[in-house]
């Protein structure tokens, strides 16, 4: 045997040949089609092999954030943010956790960190899970919790006998998922719940409470009725198109009343609202298919009903940049220099419609990598699709860095 035959041992056959169940393939070949040497092609083959092996460098693994801090550390900055949170809103999903700790990855890796987390809060006793009437799983903060809270110095109180209650929270899951979204941008954001509280936090005794941010006037048939409207979810924007962003969450088709609060809503692009901000978006997250389509034919009803008009001030155009995304227009009042007014078409506003992510709380992480993963922070999907003038996204930053809170100050 010439010298090298030695080193034939690394070379190991794959599969037999002729072996019909062998289903492995090689560079897009079948295993079975690989032509194996016969002894003499092996011996002539070694023959010319060096015999020195090839060194190969292990490939280093990113540590993330455990290379800046300790892991107990990271636990514990996890287990504190979920746990607010799930103070703050008395019911949270996994994915929650996965918006409000890991918005700056990927989604698989943000969904897997926030399901151990989640593991480990349940199994300390410190979360209860719950399924809802519609299968959901959701969780509670319990008094173990709110000890653990009260010992890194948090007030809080348990919330697992609401939650227990609870039978299809999904409108309000939702509506503070998308608050997390904004948030996880560096917007400010609230629920409708933290919304009126926020209008009614200076009320005295016996002043009657503000029940809505806008009033509008619709109208049906002969009918004309003067309503409040108030958001499911709120958030505030700064810079040269800051304002107010407003949150409709549509769960099911809208009715005749609340198809004209829609238009009254859209219309309403630019106004100022009860707070003394100035609505700049409307973003309609819809459930279905069918509901955004009918969603789209209100705004598509108001551009026909508008455009053609010569703009006016009061008067509202809706011009469609992208399937689901409208800029509002309005004619604004200029003064001149020489002490003379103009009015001059202004972009004051958009409206958003696009569907809810409700993919996202179903995937599981399996080797089957078959679920829709699209609809996440590394794409121009939340808090909502931001049309081309505006600018792109802020990349979100680690809350549990704490250089976060300084790429958030402006």
């Amino acid at each position: 045997m010439p010298q090298g035959t030695n080193n034939l041992h690394t070379v190991a056959p794959i599969a037999a040949p002729g072996d019909a169940s062998t289903l492995a393939t090689v560079g897009g070949t079948p295993v079975n089609s690989v032509k194996h040497p016969s002894a003499h092609d092996t011996e002539k083959t070694s023959s010319l092999a060096p015999a020195t092996t090839e060194t190969v460098t292990p490939r280093k693994v990113a540590r993330g954030l455990a290379a800046t801090m300790s892991t107990t550390k990271l636990k514990q900055g996890i287990w504190l943010r979920a746990l607010l949170t799930a103070n703050r809103f008395r019911v949270i999903r996994t994915i929650d956790i996965a918006v409000c700790c890991f918005a700056e990855r990927p989604f698989k890796a943000a969904l897997t960190a926030a399901q151990r987390a989640v593991r480990g809060m349940v199994k300390a006793e410190l979360l209860r899970r719950y399924r809802s009437d519609r299968f959901q799983t959701i969780y509670g903060l319990t008094q173990k919790g709110v000890d653990w809270l009260e010992e890194a110095g948090h007030d809080a109180s348990s919330s697992v006998r609401r939650v227990s209650d609870m039978t299809n929270p999904e409108h309000r899951l939702w509506a503070q998922f998308w608050t997390l979204a904004c948030e996880a941008r560096g917007l400010n954001a609230m629920t409708e719940q933290e919304l009126l509280q926020h209008l009614n936090k200076s009320s005295k005794p016996g002043q009657p409470l503000i029940q809505g941010l806008l009033t509008v006037t619709t109208t049906q048939g002969n009918k004309t009725r003067t309503i409040q409207l108030r958001p499911d979810a709120v958030a505030t924007e700064k810079g040269e198109n800051g304002g107010t962003i407003w949150l409709e969450v549509d769960r099911s088709k809208r009715g005749s009343d609340r198809e004209a609060s829609l238009a009254a809503l859209a219309s309403s692009v630019g106004r100022t609202l009860k707070d003394g901000s100035r609505l700049r978006r409307v973003v309609i997250f819809c459930k279905t298919e069918r509901i955004r389509k009918r969603a789209i034919a209100v705004l598509t009803g108001l551009a026909k009903a508008n455009n053609s008009e010569v703009l006016l001030t009061g008067r509202r155009h809706f011009r469609e940049l992208e399937p689901g995304t409208y800029a509002i227009w309005t004619a604004l009042e200029s003064k001149l220099t020489d002490g003379r007014s103009e009015l001059v078409d202004t972009l004051v506003g958009h409206v958003i419609i696009q569907l809810l992510p409700i993919w996202l709380p179903k995937v599981r992480i399996d080797a089957t990598n078959t679920h829709l993963l699209a609809g996440w922070f590394g794409e121009n999907y939340l808090p909502y699709r931001r049309p081309e003038g505006l600018g792109a996204w802020k990349t979100p930053v680690s809350p549990l860095l704490s250089s976060a809170k300084e790429h958030y100050t402006e």
